[in-house]
Parts: structure tokens; sequence; C-alpha cells
């Protein structure tokens, strides 16, 4: 994750506290809870919805009208022929389709499948450039309860399960509208959250999600940006690390467990001095690499805090270049920044720990800490510095 809903009027005396970035007012109902617009096809030339649990309609957005009643197990196939929408080869204009349950009062019971996947919640359809966008609209703990068992599997310990809960609940309601431009608040992938919908469900993972309802993460009164990955290797990140920007409540933490996730990687010393060429720092033949020896959890001038790389110094027979641990993890696809490296002849060889950009809750770890019996406060105030629990619904 390495790391959305929309139409909230923000009032924060509702919820009782005050917020710098997003308050939630609940409608009298209580079960009232956000709703998500989560992208889930992008750029299809068709889209074929079935209809499961309860019968829905096809409306166009903002239209109280209904173009048709669609009984359970029924399906419709909508089609984009230039800039207008097919519904089963009838051509209905090119406004926002939406469907959903025919009677509001069985929404939570209404299933939509597209794609050979299902979801709960409404769908909507839009023409985005001559093709078809659908986008789910779903509840956020019906969005988590498809989250969390992506993110982490079912069968951890429950305080785990809790506190990744409760990150990807703030996670998502701090970066709603993120897909904005594309009309929709938050992606089905690792670049927002994966999100496999029903299908992805798991018992212990929603009871988790359950467990946890409506609970948020908050610094100063704001929801955090709540960053998870998979294992720190030993040590969290502080922000100004990886993003050259401080963030108060993303600061290195200690692990239960060091030098986990180990890996290893070589490339020829010929690929990489091409790849850095490519990046315009051409070198010639590398002739040595000067970066000091990785100790988790110990600094040093080429090293941050935990150990991870700032910069590394590569020598060659026409020039000498530095790269920053970041750059170098992306260019030859590191899983982390905790690694070192050595020229062995004519090959790099990289050693390393961890997975991810090590920023926020490590999800092994969490596993870790949860086995020696912490609770899923104590995990996520220890992942994340500073943070206040709240319950905003």
């Amino acid at each position: 994750m390495n790391r959305k809903p929309f139409g909230w009027k923000i009032m924060a005396a509702a919820i009782g506290m005050a917020c710098s970035s997003l308050c939630f007012a609940p409608a009298a109902s209580a079960n009232w809870q956000p709703a998500l617009r989560v992208g889930i096809v992008q750029g299809a030339s068709s889209a074929s919805l079935q209809v499961q649990g309860t019968a829905a309609v096809l409306r166009q957005e903002g239209e109280k009208k209904a173009l048709r009643r669609l009984p359970v197990g029924s399906t419709i196939i909508v089609t984009a022929k230039g800039s207008e929408f097919l519904v089963d080869g009838k051509a209905i204009g090119n406004k926002m389709l939406r469907v959903e349950s025919e009677n509001p009062t069985e929404m939570e019971n209404l299933r939509l499948s597209i794609e050979g996947h299902t979801y709960r919640g409404a769908f909507l359809l839009q023409m985005k450039g001559g093709a078809i966008t659908a986008v789910n609209e779903v509840r956020t703990e019906d969005y988590l309860a498809g989250v969390v068992p992506e993110e982490m599997p079912a069968d951890w310990p429950a305080a785990a399960l809790e506190a990744q809960a409760i990150a990807a609940r703030t996670f998502a309601l701090k970066n709603r509208k993120r897909h904005a431009s594309e009309g929709f608040d938050l992606c089905a992938t690792t670049h927002c959250q994966a999100y496999g919908g029903i299908g992805a469900e798991k018992a212990a993972s929603t009871r988790a999600v359950k467990a946890t309802k409506g609970e948020v993460m908050l610094y100063n009164g704001a929801l955090v940006d709540a960053l998870f990955h998979t294992d720190s290797g030993g040590m969290t990140e502080s922000s100004e690390n990886v993003w050259e920007t401080y963030v108060p409540y993303l600061k290195a933490a200690t692990e239960a467990q060091t030098e986990t996730q180990p890996w290893k990687k070589e490339v020829h010393e010929k690929t990489l001095t091409s790849l850095l060429a490519k990046e315009g720092k051409p070198i010639g033949d590398l002739k040595k690499i000067e970066l000091s020896p990785l100790r988790v959890g110990k600094g040093a001038m080429d090293r941050s805090a935990s150990g991870r790389v700032k910069i590394v110094r590569f020598v060659g027979s026409k020039g000498t270049v530095t790269l920053s641990g970041n750059m170098l993890r992306s260019l030859l696809g590191l899983r982390s920044t905790l690694f070192q490296m050595r020229l062995t002849g004519d090959t790099v060889q990289i050693d390393g720990y961890g997975w991810g950009h090590g920023l926020g809750l490590s999800q092994w770890g969490a596993r870790a800490w949860a086995t020696k019996g912490w609770s899923s406060a104590e995990i996520l105030q220890h992942y994340y510095k500073g943070i206040t629990l709240k319950k905003l619904y």
C-alpha cells in the first residue's frame, strides 16, 4: 500500500470533535456509515452485471424514474458506442448509470457481479473517454470486509487483524477522493488497498472489522495517513527518510524480531551500468561500490537510523555517481532499502531484509506483537507515534 468517498457536509459538532481534515456527520439511523466509491473496471468496451440477493433497478444518475427493473438472477450488458451507452443493445445516452436495490431497505442484501467477482452495494457506470468505468458504491464496513483478508492472512491473531482493520479504515477515509479525476474515491489495487469484494471475505477478518466498527486513528484531531507495509525487516522507518517530508506520527519503531523476510538479488555489472546510463548517469565500467555495512537499527552517514540505505556511491572507469536508496530500489526492483551490496567479479550481490517502504504498520511485525499478547491499540500506538483511537460512527 504502499498506501476517498464524497459529498458529506463537515459538521464536527455532530461527532463531538474538532477536525483539521475530515469529519463525518451521522444520519439519524444508528447504522449510518460513510459510503466509498471504488473503481473496479476502467477502459472497458462493455460490462456485464448480474443481480443477486434482491431485486435491483437501473436508472440514470440523478433520475427518480427507473429505466428498468432487474429481478434477482437477471443480467444486463452495457456497451460503450462512441460517447453513448447501450444497454442490451439499446442506446440510452451518455448520462451516468446506476444499478441499486429496488427497495432502499434491502440495500444490504444486494449483490452485483461484474467481471467474475461479486460485490456488496450499488454500481455506477460512467463514460470516460469513450470507454466504461465501473464503480462499486459500498458502505465502509462492507468495503473493509473485502480489504482486510486481501491485505493480511485471516488466520493471523485477532489483535493483528483488528489493527489492520483500523489502519485500513483510517487510510480509506483519509485518502477519499484520491482518484477523483477518474470518477471514484479509491482503486481496488495495492496503489490504494487491495479489495476483492465478497469473494475475498473471511470469517475471522470480518469479525475484526465488526469488532472495530467505525474506529480510526487521529493525530491532533485529524485522520492520519495510515500507511502500512508487509515487513520492516527489523525496524520501521521515519517519513523524512522516504518522502523527505516530516510526518510526526510516522517515526521509526522497533520490532519484536530483526532481520526478517531476508532476500537476495544478483545483477550483472553491465546491467547496472546500463541502467545508470539510461538515467543520465554514465560511469563506464563499475570499479567499486561504496556503502557501509548493514546493521539493522544502526545508522551511519549513508544509512538512516533504521539501517536503511540513504545513499550508495558507484565508482566507475569514467566517473562516479551517488544514488539514493529509494531510487536504487526502484531502479533494480528491490523489496526494500534495508540492504547491503558488494561487487564480486562482474556481479553485484545484494542482500536485504523486509518488504515495502517501511512506513507505518509492519504487517508481519503486528503479527509478532499480537503473538506476544499485545492488543490492537498497543500495536497501532507503537507504529504510529502519538495517535489516539476514536470511534467515528
